[in-house]
């Protein structure tokens, strides 16, 4: 099956200034892509070029097979979007807003059922003005899906929400997911991407520097587990060979030993059983698998919110 998203030798350039400079991937059927990059990174400017909002200076995008710059109002009835930022007439009422922007499509869906999914069925009848930040972000995810789109552009749909509203929204992204919508997400969450995306693709100065799964980036950029152990009394300073263990340190006081391994489930019961054969009481273990942000600072230099 054909990519829902093809771009390949992305170029956009504001003067002097390049801020995409020679991106290539591909978003399948279903996925939930991410693109993830410090602010300037060139992020925005690449979902803005997908969604026909702003005109590439080189390379080739094809979105559900049109060409965003050629043929904008076909792609425009088949996608939604929810910006980072979404303003309303104050005294529009919710409902009349979704029914406003359906009349915009050629494809509808049923604006009472979105409505009702999104909880927004008991403020129908209110004034944009009247709602909360967390309402209306959810107003502007009824507009994104108010046309039954085949693709939907969430640029940083959670930012600034309180915990229990992103919640809601990750549940809604999962559920889109499950029914097979192709979702483009962009987030200044790290711990989003990893629980939402199927790959991501990390951008920093307009380039690609790595793409693929949270996982398989963690085990190509680190592919070693963090073990540390405590004991009440010293341990040994010199420590057995164990399988797998590419490095350890152990502290001044020698009662904190810090493992790096490519196998955790193997070295964590060698480790304990080396422990209980010394006399040592063990008062503290933590076992820490890299993050995707421990990939991305040590891909970028820079923490996301940078």
């Amino acid at each position: 099956m054909e990519p829902v998203i093809q771009v390949s030798g992305l170029h956009k350039a504001y003067g002097d200034f390049e801020a995409v400079r020679g991106i290539d991937f591909d978003v399948s059927q279903g996925e939930v892509f991410g693109l993830l990059g410090p602010n300037g990174a060139g992020k925005t400017t690449t979902v803005e070029i997908l969604e026909g909002l702003r005109a590439r200076s080189q390379g080739q995008v094809k979105v559900l097979g049109f060409d965003p710059e050629v043929s904008k109002n076909s792609l425009k009835d088949r996608i939604g979007v929810c910006l980072q930022a979404t303003n309303m007439p104050d005294k529009l009422r919710v409902h009349e807003a979704l029914e406003w922007f359906a009349a915009f499509y050629s494809r509808k869906g049923d604006c009472n059922k979105l409505l009702q999914r999104l909880q927004l069925w008991d403020k129908r009848n209110e004034f944009y003005s009247k709602l909360s930040g967390g309402q209306k972000q959810r107003v502007a995810l009824a507009l994104a899906l108010v046309n039954d789109p085949s693709l939907v552009f969430l640029d940083e749909p959670t930012t600034g929400l309180d915990p229990q509203v992103r919640l809601e929204i990750h549940t809604l992204i999962e559920e889109l997911r499950a029914a097979k919508c192709t979702i483009l997400l962009t987030t200044h969450y790290i711990e989003e991407a990893e629980r939402l995306c199927d790959r991501v693709a990390i951008i920093d100065e307009g380039k690609i520097v790595a793409m693929g799964s949270p996982h398989d980036l963690q085990e190509r950029v680190f592919g070693q587990s963090r073990i540390e152990l405590v004991t009440a009394h010293p341990m040994p300073a010199e420590l057995p060979t164990f399988e797998a263990v590419a490095k350890h340190s152990l502290s001044d006081d020698c009662k904190t030993l810090v493992v790096h391994s490519t196998r955790p489930a193997r070295t964590l019961p060698d480790l304990i059983k080396w422990i209980d054969q010394k006399g040592l009481e063990l008062e503290d273990i933590h076992l820490k698998r890299p993050t995707l942000e421990d990939v991305f600072i040590e891909l970028t230099g820079k923490k996301l919110r940078d």
